[in-house]
């Protein structure tokens, strides 16, 4: 199962522009920006490395760059030079082919099994060294070096924390509308790599990750019994997380790991319960003959926003977690659901239901400042990226026969720009993805 890989970080220079010129930096919070236009070069090899591991890193790298909408890859054939490690750019040259940022790299042997990758990043107009990372790690994880060199580059130009190094858990769907067979499975954030984690006999849903990365909670139908499961990401062995009496569904991790808040039936009623996973103590949250679920703490643990028809209507609440007090926040036209607190505490992203139409949106947890981001048939399950920046979802469409339905799962930019589909396998269906915290 899943075997966490150590990394080793070095960072053996860092120089910073001092002089009056501005520092080379993009707008990541206004929409419409130009890109940077950064040129990432072929990757020097050193000793005796596999060409096309250096070739696979260069590509992930840019097009990690590319899918933000932030960078525009300069087109290899209008290179002007080639810069070996160690040596000055020609910053002349490349201002003329209109460059703003320029990537060295180099890859090579680190003993029998990791490479150690090397990389500069150079600010052009300000002829300057701005980023110099060296990196190791095992050749079987290759790809999570190009991951967190992008990182690094996204985070050192725009100010951002990056979230190419991530994971993204969701529910695989295969067969026919009225017979779907639903497996949990991973894969990177860029969709390669994908694996499931259950099988083909048990229906599941909802996956959460821990915030270490450790365990996904999920709700599965084994034996007929609808129950929160835990799944060891290590070992793979899963465990019921207790036993409640009644139907629970919807999980989500507090922000330090050590609860679970999920949806409990009792006598017919739904309410939001806490759950001590040390302890194993079960604390009730709200309370009322209404349906409350979807349950999502804030990033300091003090707040939880969920949804609830206790007003009539599917709205969105918050409640004071200290307090017990809660309040809605939510009054526009339709019904709304599935909050996702973002991880800088800024917005609450949300599905909202209005004129036979499902959005996905953000609002700050105040509920105001409503933004829609996406719109479609049907949409639902809106999940964070590290830095707050990306939310990934997934939409459901109609084909042409009208029986069938194609599900994809997509990333939209907060300004609402910028969407695109993580690649799936041929002929599979992806539904209720969360994004992973970085990897350890």
């Amino acid at each position: 199962m899943r075997k966490f890989l150590c990394f080793l970080f070095a960072l053996f220079s860092c120089f910073f522009i001092t002089n009056t010129r501005a520092e080379l930096h993009v707008d990541v919070v206004a929409g419409g920006v130009d890109p940077i236009a950064i040129a990432v070069q072929k990757f020097e090899v050193v000793g005796k490395v596999s060409n096309s591991d250096a070739k696979m890193l260069r590509e992930v790298v840019e097009n990690d760059l590319k899918r933000t909408g932030l960078f525009r890859i300069v087109n290899h054939d209008a290179f002007p030079e080639y810069v070996k490690m160690n040596e000055m750019p020609n910053f002349k040259s490349w201002l003329a082919i209109k460059t703003q940022a320029l990537v060295q790299a180099s890859i090579k042997n680190e003993g029998k099994d990791n490479y150690k990758l090397e990389f500069y990043l150079w600010d052009v107009n300000g002829h300057e060294q701005i980023e110099a990372q060296s990196l190791i790690a095992s050749k079987k994880s290759v790809r999570r070096l190009a991951h967190i060199m992008a990182d690094a580059i996204y985070e050192r130009l725009t100010g951002e924390i990056g979230y190419f190094d991530t994971q993204i858990v969701f529910i695989a769907e295969t067969g026919s509308v009225t017979n779907r067979v639903k497996r949990m499975a991973i894969m990177d954030q860029d969709g390669y790599g994908m694996r499931y984690l259950s099988d083909k006999k048990t229906f599941v849903m909802s996956p959460h990750f821990s915030p270490n990365m450790s365990t996904v909670v999920f709700l599965s139908y084994r034996n007929d019994d609808p129950m929160v499961w835990v799944l060891n990401l290590d070992n793979g062995d899963q465990t019921k997380l207790g036993n409640f009496g009644g139907m629970s569904f919807a999980p989500r991790f507090s922000p330090d790991g050590n609860k679970v808040a999920l949806s409990l039936v009792k006598n017919g009623i739904t309410n939001i319960y806490e759950y001590d996973i040390s302890s194993k103590s079960l604390r009730q949250l709200t309370f009322g003959n209404h349906i409350d679920t979807s349950p999502s703490y804030s990033p300091d643990g003090r707040h939880m926003a969920f949804n609830s028809d206790s007003s009539g209507s599917q709205q969105i609440h918050v409640l004071d977690l200290n307090s017990g007090k809660q309040k809605r926040i939510t009054f526009g036209a339709g019904r709304y659901a599935t909050p996702a607190w973002s991880p800088d505490g800024q917005f609450i992203a949300f599905t909202k239901m209005a004129d036979d139409t499902f959005y996905i949106g953000v609002m700050n947890p105040e509920g105001r400042h409503e933004k829609i981001l996406a719109g479609g048939w049907y949409m639902e399950a809106p999940s964070w990226a590290p830095g707050s920046r990306r939310v990934v979802y997934y939409e459901t469409e109609r084909t042409e026969d009208g029986e069938e339905r194609v599900s994809h799962i997509r990333s939209v930019d907060i300004t609402g720009q910028n969407i695109y589909d993580i690649d799936l396998p041929d002929n599979l269906n992806g539904t209720e993805p969360t994004w992973s915290p970085k990897l350890p």
